[in-house]
């Protein structure tokens, strides 16, 4: 494959995903292979009581993240980007970004991490008989409803950020069904929101005298494969100021994170499930038949295609494992070492595994934002310890990746008890970025085998770029299952670890103590 010519002819594929803590963009060849890439990094920011990022930063960021990429492209094959054959966008799941009929935000945009849609996620749940987490749009929505927010009347689209951005790019307000079912419940009969909940929130809120009914200010959704519009010239010079990106480009429907996790991993078809770890922590199994309950801890989304998915998610993961990094940076760099921070993350994963398999008495609490899995609405980080509890290096860094799949392992019990069955379950993301350490922790926590691709490492923004490519390149008919298994992971490479007993055991006594140390992280929340 000639990749400058193929990169001139405008045949690449591009995927660019907002992520919590980067922007990435990835270019695919007509073999899925990643070809180049940009990035940027950024924050939220907790202000006014919300967890937010501003549509400034959203649209500074994107410019650079694709100037790098643009950047990589030059460096590398010599030419210009000037065309695509198609892209898409993703972004963190869920929130609430309302717009008027000027296209205007109308309140800052709160993100997946915010914990303050209790009442709201409350009384829709038990109106729908359905699990609406906090995190949900149509949570928020009801939330803002019930605080008699002005801006609530004026609302002409809501959408997520991946939905803002591709709007915003094509002129076209649709979702993805994946990431429409963070927004509002899914009928995956018809791949559309529920009629049923539809109708009964419309009904709740007729006495609101607003100027909508519910789907008058929802995208439209997509399943994967649409072509979902195509980016205008404003759009080409909104992500590329310098004019070289040309219109034209074919859409894919917007998706979030965790669709393009799924692709990302090949987990689409029934019996699969992949968990991805990085800032925050969510596994995503595709379902046989629906759960005989319903259950606060687990979330009902979709595939991109549509298919049924319990979820579980957490908004804490790594951020805590990170904060520590950094303590320990500071430490050797006061000692006259120069850190690469990547041997860095070696050191205290591997060591972790030299620690005792129930952490000896350690209790880490990793809880920098809320946590609705456990009924917390706020967090403090917390290390909590017994006279007897013995620590050390080794024990300390157990406890880090133990505490960082602990929440996670209360969803997946009950999935267990369910009798929720999965033949494959596929790590991506930060946390198993280190061969085998990553994956044997998981392993213990959900007492499956958990494999990694070579590809993992590349995350959303790839998989976003495959469904880009699915939209230009499937064959009629063609299922996003039968694409990814035969056009873009047939050689893949797959390491598989499977469960040591000991740490099963382990992990299952850390829990115990866990479980019953909240009480101390509920009382460091009311008093800290």
């Amino acid at each position: 494959m000639n990749i400058p010519s193929m990169i001139s002819a405008g045949e690449a594929c591009l995927g660019i995903e907002l992520g919590s803590t980067r922007i990435k963009a990835v270019l695919i060849g007509p073999d899925h292979a990643p070809i180049a890439s940009g990035d940027h990094s950024w924050e939220n920011r907790y202000e006014g009581g919300y967890w937010t990022y501003s549509m400034e930063d959203v649209w500074t960021g994107l410019q650079e993240a694709y100037a790098n990429l643009s950047a990589d492209v030059g460096t590398r094959y010599g030419v210009k980007l000037t065309r695509v054959a198609s892209m898409g966008f993703s972004a963190m799941m869920h929130g609430y970004l309302p717009l008027n009929a000027q296209g205007e935000l109308l309140a800052p945009f709160r993100t997946w991490r915010n914990t303050t849609t209790g009442p709201a996620a409350q009384a829709l749940s038990q109106r729908f008989h359905f699990n609406i987490p906090q995190r949900w749009s149509i949570a928020h929505l009801y939330q803002a409803i019930l605080n008699g927010e002005e801006h609530v009347s004026d609302i002409a689209i809501l959408t997520t950020l991946a939905g803002y951005v591709h709007w915003k790019l094509t002129g076209s307000n649709v979702l993805g069904v994946g990431d429409a079912s963070g927004v509002f419940p899914i009928d995956s009969n018809t791949c559309d929101y529920d009629q049923t909940m539809v109708d009964s929130f419309d009904e709740l809120v007729s006495d609101k005298g607003y100027p909508w009914k519910l789907r008058d200010i929802l995208p439209q959704v997509a399943t994967a494969g649409a072509h979902a519009g195509v980016l205008t010239p404003e759009g080409a010079k909104l992500l590329d100021p310098t004019g070289n990106l040309q219109p034209g480009a074919i859409f894919c429907p917007p998706e979030g994170d965790a669709g393009t996790g799924m692709a990302a991993t090949n987990a689409v078809a029934k019996r699969t499930g992949n968990v991805s770890a990085g800032t925050s922590v969510f596994a995503m199994i595709v379902l046989e038949k629906a759960l005989k309950d319903m259950y606060e801890e687990i979330d009902m989304v979709t595939t991109p295609d549509g298919a049924p998915v319990a979820m579980v998610h957490c908004n804490n993961c790594t951020n805590e494992i990170n904060a520590w990094a950094n303590v320990f940076e500071g430490l050797l760099t006061a000692l006259g070492h120069e850190v690469d921070k990547n041997a860095l993350y070696t050191a205290m994963f591997t060591k972790a595994l030299e620690g005792k398999a129930d952490c000896d008495g350690l209790l880490l609490y990793n809880y920098l934002s809320g946590e609705p899995v456990t009924g917390l609405s706020d967090g403090r980080p917390l290390l909590v310890r017994g006279p007897e509890a013995k620590l050390n290096f080794a024990n300390f860094m157990r406890t880090q990746l133990y505490s960082a799949l602990a929440t996670l392992k209360v969803g997946l019990d009950i999935l267990a008890k369910e009798q929720v069955k999965v033949d494959r379950l596929m790590g991506h993301g930060g946390f198993f970025k280190t061969p085998v350490v990553g994956q044997r922790i998981m392993a213990a926590a959900a007492n499956s085998p958990v494999a990694v691709m070579e590809t993992a490492g590349e995350g959303g923004p790839w998989g976003m770029a495959l469904l880009a490519a699915y939209a230009v390149h499937k064959a009629e008919g063609q299922s996003l299952q039968d694409y990814l298994d035969t056009q873009v992971f047939g050689d893949q490479k797959v390491s598989v670890v499977e469960p040591v007993a000991e740490d099963v055991e382990g992990f299952a006594n850390f829990m115990v103590h866990y479980k019953a140390g909240l009480a101390v992280e509920r009382s460091a929340v009311e008093h800290v």
